[in-house]
């Protein structure tokens, strides 16, 4: 073998190089056609990471604490103060120095979505923001006083969910005033408006380098939504689904086709059921099933339930039948200990942007103590870890316990 490249032709050498140096650079340096040159792997693209909770309710005692409180008398049987609340929370784990300041409320949350850097940030809002109207004649009603929305943007949330039971909490007035103060503060919203056609569209998140997260929003009389809350042609109201159908999923289908473009990924947001108990109904998971065949939704964020329920992934599509509350003042109350209503989850979704599959979950656990959110103990997320593979043996997932506390979905 002669090593002396003098003996080479001269295209000889060139491929020397080429392997030798491996870069691309040289084929255009010797003008070496692609083709006949060893190719780079295409780029995969970054997927696209949502950050997902439950019902965040900042009415009552969250309200209570914050700058600027509504006024706290009630319309309960047993309670008629807000204080009340924050009084229980107290008593529960000690002393809230108030007024507390906006971010308070998300505590370890904030550190975590810095962390993760979610490209959209999604939560169902279980809260009237307003001043007027009257309270609708139920056993509960929540409110926030307009001039705290600033927790809501501390967060940098992206999206508020509103088609729940408790955004019209005091009346077609207050929800007119909701709509408001969140398009004041540039907080975007679905599943609620001034009429049918806006309760029905989407809120829409643009993403880095192009395309969409389009967030349609839902509610259904199984999670105690009054049937005269559905939005009308006329009158402000909610997006109220009347059953779930396999006509449903086409009228959804529908609303969906005509919005969603190219590089679009769609969430489809529902408030169903009850605040307690694992059960998934069968019609559940066909209305799911039926919305991802045939509505081209991506995601399922159910929610009503006041503590999380199973998961399924469903040709590479996420359900959360219930994303369990995120924040509320139910510290210090007792009853249902069981269900550990305490404690939540961060739900990272990672999708690929060009087909929408799910490529990842990861979920940071969470516990609600002295009104606000904390990151869970060890024992706590181990809790969590065995109640989500409980539920989710039917549904064909399981979740792994990180050492950082965190948990990580396994299906297929």
């Amino acid at each position: 073998m002669n090593n002396d490249d003098s003996t080479n032709t001269p295209d000889q050498t060139k491929r020397r190089l080429i392997k030798l140096i491996g870069t691309t650079a040289l084929c255009g340096l010797f003008n070496i056609a692609p083709s006949r040159a060893k190719q780079a792997s295409p780029m995969k693209p970054t997927p696209i990471t949502l950050f997902l909770c439950g019902d965040v309710m900042t009415g009552r005692g969250i309200d209570q604490i914050l700058p600027h409180p509504s006024d706290p008398h009630l319309f309960e049987a047993f309670v008629s103060d807000a204080r009340h609340y924050v009084e229980l929370a107290e008593r529960a784990n000690g002393p809230i120095k108030k007024p507390v300041d906006y971010a308070y409320i998300w505590g370890d949350t904030l550190a975590e979505l810095q962390r993760v850097k979610p490209n959209a940030r999604i939560v169902n809002l279980e809260t009237a923001v307003t001043t007027r109207g009257a309270a609708w004649n139920k056993s509960v009603n929540y409110r926030m006083q307009p001039k705290n929305v600033p927790c809501l943007t501390a967060a940098d949330i992206d999206c508020c969910v509103l088609a729940n039971n408790h955004i019209l909490d005091w009346g077609y007035g207050g929800l007119s005033e909701t709509l408001t103060v969140l398009d004041k503060a540039g907080l975007k919203h679905a599943g609620a408006g001034n009429n049918r056609e806006q309760a029905q569209a989407p809120a829409i998140i643009s993403l880095p380098g192009g395309g969409r997260v389009l967030v349609f929003a839902f509610g259904t009389e199984s999670s105690g939504i009054d049937p005269d809350w559905a939005a009308t042609a006329k009158q402000v109201g909610v997006n109220l689904l009347t059953d779930l159908s396999g006509e449903t999923v086409a009228a959804i289908a529908g609303h969906i086709g005509k919005v969603k473009q190219p590089g679009d990924l769609v969430v489809a947001s529902i408030h169903w059921g009850p605040n307690w108990g694992y059960d998934i109904p069968h019609e559940q998971r066909d209305f799911a099933h039926g919305l991802i065949d045939h509505a081209g939704v991506d995601i399922l964020h159910g929610h009503s339930s006041h503590h999380v329920k199973g998961i399924e992934v469903y040709k590479d599509r996420p359900i959360f039948y219930g994303c369990g509350d995120f924040i509320n003042d139910y510290e210090g109350i007792s009853g249902h200990e069981s269900y550990r209503g305490d404690l939540g989850l961060m739900y990272f979704p990672r999708l690929d942007p060009a087909t929408g599959k799910l490529t990842g979950l990861t979920m940071t656990p969470t516990q609600i103590r002295h009104l606000r959110v904390n990151r869970a103990s060890r024992q706590d997320a181990r809790w969590l870890a065995d109640t989500l593979n409980r539920e989710g043996d039917a549904l064909g997932t399981r979740v792994a316990l990180g050492e950082d506390n965190r948990l990580e979905l396994r299906w297929g």
